[in-house]
C-alpha cells in the first residue's frame, strides 16, 4: 500500500498541471502571490551556502549540469526516463524516484523540468533549482506549500 501510495504521488508530482497560469484557476479567496524576488533571494543563499556555481536562464530556472552525459538530447516535447530526488533548499526530501527512474513527456510536467530537462544528453547528470513560477506557483500543492523553490537532483537515464 505504502509504494502504490508513493506511486500515486509521483505520478501526481510529475502529470499534473505545467502551467503557472493554471494557479489562478483554483478556487481560493487571496490572490496569486509573486514570489520572484523572495525565490531569486532563496536560490542564491542556497548556491552560496553550498558552494555551488549554477547557469540562469531568462526564465529564472537554475541548472547545474554535473555530468554531461552523450546520448541524445530531448526537446521540450520528448518523452524521456529520469531519475530524481526533490528537495526543499532546506534538504527536505518531498518526493524520489527509483534508480530505474520514471518516464513521462516533457509537456505533461511543470515548466522547470519541461525546460531544464533538455539542457542535458542521455546519461547526463545535474541539479534543478525551479523557482515557484516555473513549478507549483503560489498555491500549496499537496504537500509542496506555495511559493516554494524545488530542487531536484536529476539523473537522465533515456529519451524514449
Amino acid at each position: 500500500m505504502k509504494k502504490l501510495l508513493a506511486a500515486v504521488f509521483t505520478l501526481t508530482l510529475f502529470i499534473s498541471c505545467n502551467n503557472a497560469e493554471k494557479d489562478t484557476e483554483k478556487d481560493t479567496s487571496e490572490p496569486a502571490k509573486d514570489f520572484t524576488e523572495q525565490n531569486e533571494q532563496e536560490i542564491k543563499e542556497y548556491l552560496t551556502k553550498n558552494n555551488l556555481t549554477a547557469t540562469k536562464t531568462d526564465s529564472g530556472l537554475y541548472y547545474i549540469i554535473t555530468e554531461p552525459g552523450n546520448g541524445a538530447q530531448p526537446t521540450s516535447t520528448s518523452n524521456v526516463t529520469v531519475a530524481y530526488k526533490g528537495y526543499y533548499t532546506n534538504g527536505k526530501v518531498f518526493d524520489q524516484s527509483k534508480d530505474t527512474g520514471i518516464s513521462f513527456g516533457l509537456n505533461q510536467v511543470i515548466k522547470g523540468w519541461t525546460e531544464g530537462i533538455p539542457y542535458f544528453k542521455e546519461g547526463g547528470s545535474g541539479v534543478l533549482l525551479i523557482p515557484a513560477r516555473l513549478g507549483y506557483g503560489s498555491y500549496d500543492y499537496m504537500t509542496i506549500p506555495g511559493g516554494s523553490v524545488l530542487i531536484f537532483d536529476v539523473k537522465l537515464i533515456k529519451v524514449n
